[in-house]
């Protein structure tokens, strides 16, 4: 009996995987790239050329979703203001992009606690490889519940393949709670897409290494998540003109940068910009206030 039960244990398995390349064949990231396909026999020279040509495809894909970026934008906007949180969830390449720009939202704009980047396999998955931990739907739910994931806040589970499991069981616990559900993905009509309210889809199309989503599917990653904090925190007031007002000034160049931005705002020589910051103890915003008062 026991030789049976493992018997159809490897059988299990072996289906599972079977299924698994059967679905990978089937997604452009994973597919040869032909404008590489000789590139481990070229010079140092036409290789970086190769890369830089492919990357350079990256920004007219992301262009083609600025539309679901911006209501993705929309969605965010709406539940900081209403109290809520913004959590980026992803496995490997695309969990630690989605921590990499949640960590520079508070010195950036001086918002804590409010953008929240979770990785597969915790903290020790941003230098050591946890991908085994993607696999799991039940951990990305589990991941967002530890959090007290709540209706008015929004998540934007990140997954290049757009098939994650891990991503998709996040999304699909966001849903479950109320809460926005945004999805972000490398590959044109994405799996992960039936779990979201709002789906950015930008299709980078085969890696210069076949399957190297680090490359760029992750510099598209990159693009989107700087434009959805960006432009959130441009929404929600903390940029005057295009000045990080609400910027956290903790060490010398943040205050030199903090003089430099009310002399350009006000005006005023850098004698007085001191004056005003002092005066507002270090709080940029309410200098500006206070100068233009």
């Amino acid at each position: 009996m026991k030789a049976r039960g493992k018997r159809q244990k490897a059988k299990g398995k072996s289906e599972g995987t079977d299924r698994q390349l059967s679905q990978l064949r089937n997604l452009d990231t994973e597919r040869a790239n032909p404008a590489s396909a000789r590139i481990d026999r070229f010079a140092t020279a036409e290789i970086c050329a190769i890369i830089n040509a492919q990357d350079a495809t990256v920004a007219a894909a992301v262009a083609k979703e600025l539309p679901r970026i911006a209501e993705a934008v929309d969605l965010v906007v709406a539940a900081l203001k209403n109290g809520g949180r913004l959590f980026y969830i992803g496995a490997g390449t695309s969990g630690r992009l989605g921590v990499l720009d949640a960590s520079e939202i508070p010195p950036t704009y001086n918002v804590s606690g409010k953008v929240v980047g979770i990785i597969a396999g915790g903290n020790r998955a941003l230098t050591h490889a946890a991908e085994g931990a993607e696999d799991s739907a039940a951990l990305g739910r589990r991941d967002l519940a530890k959090h007290k994931l709540k209706s008015r806040d929004a998540v934007v589970a990140i997954t290049a393949s757009g098939r994650t499991p891990y991503a998709i069981g996040a999304l699909m616990y966001a849903r479950k709670i109320g809460a926005a559900a945004i999805a972000l993905a490398c590959n044109a009509n994405p799996e992960v897409a039936r779990a979201a309210d709002v789906t950015i889809a930008v299709a980078t199309g085969p890696e210069v290494v076949a399957g190297s989503t680090r490359m760029k599917a992750g510099t598209a990653q990159k693009m989107v998540l700087n434009m959805l904090s960006t432009a959130a925190m441009i929404r929600l007031g903390h940029v005057h003109g295009n000045y990080m007002v609400n910027v956290r000034m903790t060490n010398a160049k943040l205050r030199a940068r903090g003089v430099t931005i009310l002399q350009e705002i006000l005006g005023v020589d850098r004698a007085e910009a001191a004056r005003l910051l002092k005066r507002s103890r270090n709080d940029l915003k309410a200098a500006v206030r206070l100068g233009q008062a």
